[in-house]
Parts: structure tokens; C-alpha cells; sequence
């Protein structure tokens, strides 16, 4: 998926493919790349989260962009999403470290042990959206709940997209787990630190996706660096 998704955003941000134009059918683009159609359709939703593209049923995928500037996760942008996750989550797992009762601390775990064994995205992104969600409600305050529930989409389609294109899963593996050892110590403190170094890598990550795209579009001095 990865080769089909650098090839696509390769052409479009050269230019191959122009602002208004219509990508080949899945078809055709399936036969010229010689991939399957789940594969190729992994590719084109990723170039519509990065807000290359957009698919018009019955019509087609057309390029609307021709470089990434703010990937959009369902109905939110990415640095908005980003900006609220700050705001609610790091609070909110400094409440959980101060609130969080034993059956959090083994839901939690529980969660953890599972995330750490899984190697299917779909599975372990499923698992991510719950992991917050198990965080919000250690917090025992049910509007965070609700809060974490509304970007739920949003989150899953982030964690999809950072694991296919920024290989996080195994490090946000490591993030997830000094959360929860924060906050089975009960430190607030080290808990919103956790929390904070998590969405710090977030926004890391989405920034390197970006930049690669950008890069892309460079012209070519002929030289390497």
C-alpha cells in the first residue's frame, strides 16, 4: 500500500495528475500497478486523508490539491483534532492517575497486553480508540467520556494513518505503557508528562509525513544531499 500511495502522490504532485483531474478508474490503476483492489483502495483513501483527493460517488477520484497541508481525519483537520486531544486528554489523564479505580487499572492493562500481541492495523487501531476511551473514564467524569466518544472516528482514522505511514505502532505501544504505569503509581504528574511525550509524537509524525510530502515536490537540483 505504501508503494501505491508514493507512486499516486508522486504523480500528483508533479503535476501528472492536475488540480480537477480524474485518476484513472480502480480498474485500470489495478492493472497498471499490478495490485489488488483492497490494496489500491488503502492507497486512495490515504491520498483523501491527506486532502489530495476526493471520491464523488459514481463518478470517480479527482485531485484537488497538489501538496499536503493539513491531513483531515473524517470531519476534522488534524491540527485540530491535535489541539483539542491537548487540551482534554493531558488534563484528563492527570485526573485518571488521581481517580482510577482497580477495574480501570486492569481494564487498561488488559487493553495493553492485547495491543502489545496484535499485528492486524485494523485490530490494534479498534483497540487504540478504546485505550483513550478507558483513560477518559478512569478520569471518572462523564463528559470526558462523551468528549472522547465524539472524535472517536476521527481518532481511529489517525491512528490508521500514522501506523500505515509512520510506523507508530510499536512505539506508541511504549507511549501507551507509561501512561498506564502512571498511572498505576497514582502520579499525576507523570502521567500528563506521559500523555503530553504521547501527542508530542503524534504531531511529530503527522509533521514528517507532511515534509515527505513536500520534498516530493522539490525541484530536482540534480544534486543529493
Amino acid at each position: 500500500m505504501e508503494a501505491v500511495l508514493t507512486h499516486l502522490r508522486g504523480a500528483i504532485e508533479r503535476g501528472e495528475y492536475a488540480v480537477g483531474d480524474k485518476l484513472p478508474s480502480e480498474a485500470e490503476l489495478c492493472r497498471t500497478l499490478e495490485v489488488s483492489r483492497p490494496v489500491l483502495r488503502e492507497a486512495l483513501r490515504a491520498l483523501q486523508t491527506m486532502g489530495l483527493t476526493v471520491s464523488r460517488t459514481g463518478k470517480g477520484t479527482f485531485v484537488v490539491a497538489q501538496a499536503v497541508e493539513d491531513p483531515t481525519f473524517g470531519d476534522y483537520a488534524a491540527s485540530d483534532l491535535l489541539e483539542v486531544r491537548r487540551h482534554v486528554e493531558v488534563p484528563v489523564a492527570g485526573y485518571a492517575a488521581l481517580r482510577r479505580t482497580p477495574e480501570n487499572l486492569d481494564h487498561l492493562a488488559h487493553l495493553l497486553d492485547r495491543m502489545e500481541r496484535e499485528t492486524d492495523t485494523t485490530a490494534w487501531v479498534a483497540m487504540d480508540t478504546l485505550f483513550h476511551l478507558a483513560v477518559a473514564e478512569a478520569a471518572q467524569n462523564p463528559v470526558f467520556r462523551r468528549v472522547i466518544e465524539e472524535i472517536r472516528d476521527a481518532l481511529a482514522r489517525q491512528s490508521a494513518f500514522l501506523t500505515e505511514l509512520g510506523g507508530r505502532r510499536e512505539q506508541s505501544n511504549r507511549e501507551h505503557r507509561a501512561i498506564v504505569e502512571a498511572l498505576v503509581d497514582g502520579s499525576e504528574h507523570d502521567a500528563v508528562q506521559a500523555m503530553s511525550h504521547h501527542l508530542d509524537r503524534v504531531e511529530t509524525t503527522l509533521t514528517d509525513i507532511v515534509r515527505s510530502s513536500r520534498a516530493t515536490t522539490a525541484p530536482d537540483a540534480g544534486t543529493t544531499a
